[in-house]
């Protein structure tokens, strides 16, 4: 019966997974297929030009009106878990077949349109589940659960990979078939809890105008008429730029030799490393923008957290010009037994926490102000659009990331990198910021 589905539930019974499912399918696409092609000895040029895979995420705006006037987001949420759960089934069979560059492409392509979809209809659920001051406290989980996913899908994945593949990978692909087996299944558990445990809003409806078709021109009038909205494009596209330039190379820099200009980690050290520090950092963060925006408004905090999440890209400027490779051992035999050592690198780690802290805490900032310009019955859509704009002003820089690395060095790189950080910053002292926080 209908009436006997439930209406609301608590946000924390199903906020911070569904997060976790959006972070997953962008991490593998984005992310961990760097990991993946550097391990198969791919140039960082190639691994450049994959930031095309951004692109479904930069147009997702030109369908978000369909999630809107085709079925619940409910239901749009589901199917694409589901789909999901199959291509990285799909994605681990065929990891062993001659051509599988090629091949993977042509999947990760395919994943990246079912996230980008999966994305629509997950911040739309939100945006009808939650009530205001709901969304504002949550940003902070959300952003926080979505990083929780980038932490497992380039930590704990990684570190699984590099763990099987061991001494000198000679056993990469078994690595990688078994992360993008463990990817599927983590998907289909979330499915199936997430099939139980959602609510049925009573505004999760199809949106349709009077002639029962979706209404882009509406729809996007409705977005574009907003006050200031050059200084709003601006913001969305620029503020992350420098971000966006660095992410593409970051893992490559750790795992390149130092005698071509990147630390030499092994991919479990780099996947443990996100997975410890670098998740506690980005929780305490996230929690703590979310709190402090609800707190405080985000008129009031759009600088520091602005300059929280950019000022750490300095440390890899330094860490390319220092090398900081000091290895540190803590001895656990007498607990453990002989050979308990832990061995790491505690000045590489330190950046990772102080990194992970700030992004933590600035990117609650951005991820509001994209649920603030999101307003009537079409706000689904107008997050869309915001996320895809969002997505396109990644996509560029990452295209281009390989090309400048290869031509003038990681130190240098990202030197680029923090200058590029200041026009989005800049776009603040125009940006209209005052909303009810409400």
């Amino acid at each position: 019966m209908v009436n006997d589905k439930v209406k609301k539930r608590s946000p924390w019974q199903f906020v911070p997974t569904q997060y976790f499912a959006e972070g997953i399918p962008w991490v593998i696409v984005n992310q961990l297929s760097t990991a993946l092609y550097k391990s198969l000895e791919v140039s960082n040029l190639f691994i450049g030009f994959t930031s095309f895979l951004y692109l479904p995420w930069s147009i997702k705006l030109f369908w978000g009106p369909f999630v809107d006037s085709i079925a619940t987001k409910r239901k749009w949420v589901l199917w694409m878990q589901l789909a999901l759960a199959v291509c990285f089934g799909i994605l681990a069979l065929t990891l062993n077949l001659s051509g599988f560059i090629f091949i993977s492409l042509i999947i990760f392509t395919a994943i990246a349109f079912l996230s980008a979809t999966h994305d629509i209809a997950t911040d739309g659920f939100y945006l009808h589940a939650l009530d205001k001051k709901e969304q504002a406290f949550f940003t902070g989980i959300r952003s926080t659960f979505y990083r929780v996913a980038m932490i497992f899908s380039g930590g704990v994945l990684l570190a699984v990979v590099g763990w099987l593949a061991g001494e000198n990978n000679v056993k990469i692909k078994l690595g990688w078939t078994t992360a993008f087996i463990i990817a599927g299944v983590v998907f289909l558990l979330l499915y199936l809890y997430h099939t139980y445990i959602l609510p049925y809003p009573k505004t999760d409806l199809p949106v349709k105008d009077k002639t029962d078709s979706v209404p882009y021109k509406l729809i996007f009038k409705e977005y574009f008429t907003q006050n200031k909205i050059g200084v709003i494009l601006a913001y969305i596209l620029l503020y992350r730029f420098g971000e966006a330039l660095l992410l593409k190379m970051a893992q490559p820099f750790f795992l390149d030799k130092p005698e071509l200009g990147g630390l030499g980690l092994g991919l479990s050290e780099v996947g443990i490393y996100y997975g410890t520090v670098g998740i506690i950092s980005l929780l305490t963060g996230g929690i703590a923008g979310g709190w402090l925006v609800k707190k405080y408004g985000l008129k009031k905090l759009v600088w520091f957290l602005a300059l929280s999440m950019n000022i750490p890209t300095v440390l890899f400027v330094y860490m390319a010009a220092a090398k900081p490779l000091y290895l540190m051992s803590i001895d656990f035999s007498w607990l453990f037994g002989a050979g308990s050592i832990i061995r790491f690198h505690p000045i590489i780690q330190l950046c990772i926490i102080i990194e992970q802290l700030g992004y933590g805490l600035g990117f609650t900032a951005y991820m509001v102000y994209l649920l603030y310009i999101s307003k009537g019955k079409f706000k689904t859509s107008h997050y869309a659009i915001s996320t895809g704009i969002m997505a396109f002003g990644m996509m560029l820089p990452g295209f281009i990331s390989g090309a400048i690395q290869e031509q003038v060095g990681y130190f240098w790189f990202f030197s680029i990198s923090v200058l590029m950080t200041i026009p989005g910053m800049l776009t603040i002292i125009f940006l209209p910021l005052d909303f009810n926080d409400d």
